[in-house]
C-alpha cells in the first residue's frame, strides 16, 4: 500500500502544476469580490473546504517602491503591491463604496436593480462590523447641488457614498482578513497559471501546485484583465470588447469644492461636450486628499488618496476627469491603446507628468519654477511637462472643455493654477459572458468583480461575490 501511495504522489507531481490538492471551492483572486464569496460561503456553509488563491502579498507585507522622489519608475517586483495581494487593487484607494446602479457597473442587468442595492447595502454593513463604524455616509437625495448641475448642462449621478478612507479601509481589510484566516486557507504569491475543465469539475493550476474543485470562482480583478483573456479563450468562454477611461487627475484649493464634498463627498458628474458630443466624467474625489502614483503591470499613472483621520487631510482637493473610449471592427485592444499612451507619458516624464492649466492653454510645458510659483501646491513629485504632447487632441480638448463648465458650479476650477497630473488610465477587462448567476457557459465556474467586466467599483465587486457564494451555498454543495 504504501508503494502505491509513494507511486501515486510521485504521477502527482509529474502532472502539470505539481501536487494536486482537492477543495470544495477555489477562489482565484483575494480583491473585493474574492473576498466576500469567501466570506459569505464561510458564514453560511462553515464546512466547506475553501481556498483562496493569489498572486500578490498578504496585506501587511504589501509595499510599493515608488515613492516619487527616489524611485520613480518600475523596477519590475516580482509581485506589484499596488494591484495584488489581499484586498486588491482597492486595498490602498480611498474607501469608497457607492451604493448605485447608475455607476460602478453593470451588475444590475444580471441580477436585477433591488437585487444589487439590497447586496451593496449587505456589504456596507460588513465593513461597518469589521472597523468602520463612525464614517459617514454620503447621498445626492434632495440635494440643490443637482439643479445648480442642470441649470450648466451637467449631470449629477444619484449615490449613496460610504467613505472608509484610505487608512480606515485597510484596518476593515485587516479584520476581515483575520475573522477568515482560520476557517480558509489562503495561499499568498502563486500566480495562476491554467484554469481546466474536469469531469468533476474544475483544476486551477499555479506553477506550484494544481487545485482540483467542484466550483471555482474566478476574481482576477482589473490587474488580471491579460490572464483572464487567456482563460476564456483556453475555455471557449464567449467575450465582447469593452471600453478604457483615458484622462487626467486636477488638483486644486479644496475650498474651490468645498460646497459640493462637504455635502455629497463624492460628485459624479458628467458632461456631454460641445464640440465632440462625448461624455466626459468627474471620477474618485478626493476632499483634502493626495494625489498619488499607480503602477499597473510596470506602467506609471496617477490616481488619488483620502484619509477619515483628520490628521492626515492636506489643503487640496484632487479627482479624475476621465473620457470613455469605445472601439469598433476591427481594433479590440482598449486596455493596449490605454497602456500606448500611458507609456508615452512615462517616457517623457519618466512617471507622471503635472502641468498648470494655464500653462496648457497657452500651449507651453510647464517648468519647475512656474509650479513653485502657483498658489496650489503639489502633493505628488512629478515631472512638469506638456500634456498635449501626450493625451490625443480629441480626449483633451473635452477634458478642457469640462474644466471650463466645472468652473460654473464650482468658481476656480479653471484657474491657471489648477493642476492636472496625467496619465490617469482606468482599464477593463474585457466583457465576459455571464449568465444570470454570473456563471459562464461551463457550471460551476463563475466570473465576477473587475475581470469579469461587469463591475468597476468596490461595492460592485463585492456585492458580486456576495450574490455568487447565495448560489453556491443554495445549490446545497456538501
Amino acid at each position: 500500500m504504501d508503494k502505491i501511495l509513494a507511486a501515486d504522489m510521485l504521477q502527482a507531481l509529474k502532472r502539470p502544476g505539481g501536487v494536486l490538492m482537492k477543495y470544495d471551492v477555489v477562489i482565484v483572486g483575494a480583491g473585493p469580490g474574492g473576498i466576500f464569496s469567501a466570506y459569505e460561503l464561510v458564514k453560511l456553509k462553515s464546512n466547506l473546504k475553501i481556498a483562496v488563491i493569489e498572486a500578490g502579498n498578504p496585506l501587511e507585507k504589501r509595499k510599493c517602491p515608488i515613492d516619487g522622489v527616489k524611485v520613480k519608475s518600475c523596477i519590475k517586483c516580482p509581485t506589484c503591491a499596488i494591484m495584488n495581494g489581499f484586498g486588491g487593487a482597492g486595498a490602498f484607494s480611498d474607501g469608497k463604496y457607492n451604493i448605485t446602479n447608475q455607476f460602478g457597473g453593470t451588475l444590475h442587468e444580471y441580477i436585477g436593480k433591488d437585487k444589487a442595492i439590497e447586496l451593496m447595502n449587505y456589504v456596507d454593513k460588513i465593513n461597518l462590523a469589521y472597523g468602520g463604524e463612525g464614517t459617514k455616509l454620503y447621498s445626492t437625495a434632495n440635494t440643490k447641488i443637482k439643479k445648480l448641475c442642470l441649470e450648466n448642462n451637467l449631470h449629477l449621478l444619484d449615490a449613496s457614498v460610504r467613505h472608509l478612507g484610505t487608512d480606515i479601509n485597510y484596518i476593515v481589510l485587516e479584520n476581515i482578513y483575520n475573522f477568515l484566516k482560520d476557517k480558509v486557507e489562503f495561499v499568498f504569491r502563486e500566480p495562476v497559471e491554467h484554469v481546466e475543465k474536469t469531469d468533476g469539475g474544475f483544476k486551477v493550476i499555479t506553477g506550484k501546485k494544481a487545485y482540483e474543485c467542484e466550483k471555482c470562482i474566478i476574481s482576477a480583478g482589473r490587474s488580471g484583465s491579460k490572464w483572464m483573456e487567456t482563460v476564456c479563450s483556453e475555455l471557449q468562454i464567449p467575450t465582447l470588447s469593452n471600453r478604457v477611461d483615458i484622462g487626467v487627475r486636477v488638483e486644486l484649493p479644496a475650498e474651490v469644492f468645498s460646497h459640493l464634498t462637504d455635502e455629497l463627498y463624492e460628485s459624479k458628474i458628467v458632461y456631454r461636450t460641445e464640440k465632440y458630443e462625448d461624455l466626459v466624467r468627474t471620477f474618485c474625489m478626493n476632499p483634502r486628499g493626495a494625489v498619488v502614483n499607480e503602477n499597473t503591470n510596470g506602467i506609471v499613472t496617477v490616481n488619488g488618496h483620502s484619509y477619515e483621520d483628520p490628521s492626515k487631510y492636506t489643503q487640496n482637493t484632487n479627482f479624475a476627469l476621465l473620457v470613455a473610449k469605445h472601439f469598433s471592427t476591427p481594433f479590440k485592444d482598449s486596455n493596449g491603446y490605454g497602456e500606448s499612451i500611458a507609456r508615452l507619458s512615462n517616457m517623457l516624464g519618466d512617471g507622471v507628468i503635472v502641468q498648470r492649466f494655464g500653462d496648457l492653454v497657452r500651449g507651453r510645458r510647464s517648468n519647475a519654477t512656474r509650479i513653485n510659483e502657483g498658489f496650489v501646491t503639489p502633493t505628488l513629485a512629478a515631472t512638469p511637462g506638456d500634456l498635449s504632447l501626450v493625451m490625443p487632441k480629441r480626449i483633451l480638448d473635452g477634458i478642457i472643455e469640462m474644466l471650463y463648465a466645472l468652473d460654473k458650479i464650482a468658481p476656480g476650477t479653471a484657474n491657471d493654477d489648477t493642476l492636472l497630473y496625467g496619465v490617469e488610465v482606468k482599464f477593463y477587462n474585457m466583457e465576459v459572458e455571464i449568465d444570470k448567476d454570473l456563471q459562464t457557459c461551463h457550471k460551476g465556474l463563475y466570473v465576477i468583480g473587475d475581470c469579469s467586466g461587469v463591475t468597476h467599483s468596490l461595492s460592485h465587486a463585492s456585492a458580486s461575490g456576495v450574490y455568487v457564494a447565495r448560489h453556491i451555498a443554495g445549490e446545497n454543495l456538501e
